[in-house]
């Protein structure tokens, strides 16, 4: 009975996954119609993270940025699925990645990578990533609560060859890799929201909010090359990514350098299209613990 869940939620997916994406982006302005203004699915949450992220915008602004991000939101919800099963060549052409040169360079060096992201426009349509690298592409994977979505999540990840790795295991994972010399690119999503232990905190977006440290711990480890994944959305649909190499030699880097640096460039740009960030995520939930130094440098 409890296989029951997984197969009724499967078949719902790959037959919306199937519908074409002119009328797939119809059904997205109707979802989001009965999202911002029936369910107000946490608008409220979205409404105060913008308006303390930018003070400076006036209420009828933020209104419209958060409009702009529930409209994305419905776009990104319905392509993920999507992404259960687009073809290859299809997507190719609309999930684009200019510079891969700069991640082949780093394999002709024998470099392993840390790949860094934030939940920024389409993160799911990375499933092709693994066709285009001869790196074994690790995703760090944080386990969600509603088990049958946890296993079709899991399923379309890794449909092109992504490797899951749960966010507990992955330091294990690499280290091992690296003593076996096998190339490998670890992908960082760095705005998670840690628990309310963290113990690294800093300002972002106005704020002060605790990050991980696992992107700066393991490449300071494994002399990891330290890459920033920029996405662009140039149309519905459509996304461009530049890679931008922040760092050759981690172990060179002075302490909290790495970490400050990736969280720079994911406020960069969400300040640059803040519409396409996840606001709903309850990101600025905690309060930084008393007698936690709050790093700036």
């Amino acid at each position: 009975m409890s296989k029951i869940p997984y197969y009724l939620l499967y078949a719902f997916t790959w037959t919306v996954s199937l519908i074409p994406f002119p009328v797939l982006y119809c059904i997205s302005d109707v979802l989001y119609l009965i999202i911002f203004y029936l369910i107000r699915y946490r608008k409220r949450t979205v409404i105060v993270n913008l308006r303390k992220s930018f003070p400076e915008k006036s209420d009828p602004e933020i209104l419209a940025i958060a409009r702009s991000f529930y409209r994305h939101f419905c776009d990104f919800l319905l392509e993920s699925i999507k992404g259960m099963t687009i073809p290859v060549n299809k997507l190719d052409k609309r999930y684009r990645f200019l510079n891969l040169e700069l991640i082949h360079e780093l394999e002709r060096q024998n470099k392993s990578i840390a790949l860094v992201s934030g939940h920024y426009n389409n993160w799911e349509w990375m499933i092709n990533f693994p066709q285009k690298i001869n790196h074994e592409f690790l995703v760090i994977y944080r386990t969600l609560k509603n088990t049958a979505v946890d296993r079709i999540t899991r399923s379309i990840r890794s449909r092109q060859g992504g490797i899951m790795i749960a966010m507990e295991h992955i330091y294990r994972e690499a280290m091992q890799r690296n003593a076996n010399n096998k190339l490998f690119l670890v992908w960082f999503l760095a705005d998670q929201r840690p628990p309310r232990s963290g113990k690294f905190w800093t300002r972002f977006l106005n704020r002060e909010v605790s990050f991980y440290q696992g992107t700066e711990k393991l490449a300071r480890k494994l002399d990891l090359a330290v890459v920033f994944m920029e996405t662009r959305k140039i149309k519905r649909g459509y996304y461009e990514i530049t890679f931008h190499k922040l760092f050759d030699h981690a172990p060179g880097t002075r302490e909290n350098e790495i970490t400050l640096a990736c969280i720079r460039e994911i406020e960069k740009e969400v300040c640059r299209q803040p519409e396409f960030w996840l606001w709903s995520h309850k990101r600025f939930k905690h309060t930084r613990p008393e007698g936690v130094k709050l790093v700036t440098e």
